[in-house]
This record gives structure tokens, sequence and C-alpha cells, in this order.
């Protein structure tokens, strides 16, 4: 129960399955900066983190991943280079809907895939994450919400979209779940190197303690990234 407001959101008596590479298709909607502007009721900077590191999971694993846009030229914007470059720069959905399930390209595209699981985040919760996930479970589709990859314009905006697509029978979960579920047994050493990857990455307190228990524990070398170099002014 939700003491501030009295409601209370429950899940679908249904039963819901473990989430596998094989049986889900990854949605990523709207990351653009006219969106990210309006975010409110989360740090913005995690918000792209999150849906950075869930992109790169459904890389690593090989899940199929529809990334769409809305209104991009006239007022949303590109979608975020960093998204982008995770999923290997493809080229989006672009829709005028609010809600992806009203766009037949996007319908299509998740219909290409042949998965009835979708793994579903973007920005705003109240709008392009709340719409598609009802229509979404209303053609029949099982939809799971990463939360902590959405941001709204108020925590109330994200809490009570929440709740409504719980209510719808969506399931929610974090990014890092989605990831983990995937994984599940780390003797599948096939991903195992990808995911501690993505996890020292994107998941924060997490991630040092992986990064401290291999050079700590184990004596392995720290993880090595690139040298900074400064952007040079152009010339002209």
């Amino acid at each position: 129960m939700d003491r501030s407001n009295g409601t209370l959101a429950t899940a679908s008596l249904a039963p819901h399955s473990l989430l596998t590479p094989d049986n889900c298709v990854v949605a990523l909607i709207d990351y653009q900066p006219q969106m990210l502007f309006g975010v409110a009721n989360f740090d913005r900077q995690t918000i792209v983190n999150n849906a950075v590191g869930l992109a790169k999971a459904a890389r690593a694993f090989n899940v199929p991943v529809v990334l769409s846009t809305v209104e991009s030229a006239p007022y949303s914007g590109p979608t975020s280079p960093r998204l982008l470059a995770a999923l290997g720069n493809p080229e989006p959905v672009e829709r005028s809907s609010m809600n992806a399930w009203e766009d037949a390209a996007f319908v299509a595209a998740i219909e290409r895939t042949g998965r009835r699981k979708i793994v579903l985040a973007g920005l705003w919760t109240e709008a392009c994450v709340a719409f598609p996930a009802i229509s979404a479970i209303e053609a029949g589709y099982e939809v799971y919400i990463p939360a902590d990859a959405c941001g709204d314009v108020s925590q109330v905006a994200h809490d009570m979209a929440m709740q409504r697509c719980v209510q719808a029978g969506a399931v929610p979960m974090t990014w890092l779940q989605v990831l983990l579920e995937w994984q599940r047994d780390w003797a599948r050493k096939e991903t195992y190197d990808a995911v501690m990857e993505i996890v020292k990455a994107h998941a924060g307190a997490y991630g040092a303690g992986v990064e401290y228990a291999y050079t700590m524990v184990h004596g392995a070398p720290a993880t090595q990234y690139p040298a900074y170099t400064p952007a040079q002014p152009a010339h002209s």
C-alpha cells in the first residue's frame, strides 16, 4: 500500500516466466534531449547510464532491440549518442504518436522478432512507456518495464504510471535485474565476460565490488580504459 495516496498496485495473477535471451525483445523509446529535459523524478545522467547498460546487455545476449523516436526534427531531437553507440547505431523507428503501439512500423518491428515478451523502457513513463505497455498487453504480449531506465516529469507522475502499468499486467523490474535474469548462471561462460564489463561500467557499487574482487582477491590486473585525450580546437 502506498500510504501517501492510498493506492495499491497489484500485478496480474497470471504467472510471468523468467526472461531469457530467446524469449523477449527490448523496446527503447524516446531517449531524446527534449524528453530528457523534462525528467525530474530521477537523476537524468543515471537514467541514460541505465538505458545504455540495458542496451549493451541486449547486444551481449543477442536480444533484438527496437529503438524508436518521436518528432525528432521539429521537437525532440536525436537519440542519445551514447545509447545509439551502445546499440551499434541503428536507424530508429520515427513516430508522431505518443503511443508507439499506434505506429504501424513500430508494431511491425516488434512482430518481426517473433517474441511475445517485451522489455520496454523510455521517456516519459506516464505516456511513451505506459501507453504502448498497456496497448501491447491488450494485444496479448507480456510487458516488463525496467523502471530505473525510465523517467518522468515528477516522482508522482512516474509512480502513478508504473502503478497503472502494473495494474494492467506489466511486470516492474530494474535494468540490472534484466541483465542478471538473462545470465542467470555464472557457469554460462559465453556471456560471463561481457556481463562483467557491463556491470563494471554501469552498475555503480556492484561494479566497484566486481573490480575489487578481480584485483584484490583474484590478483587480476585492473580494468584498463583508453587514456583520455582532450579535444583539440578546430582550425579554419
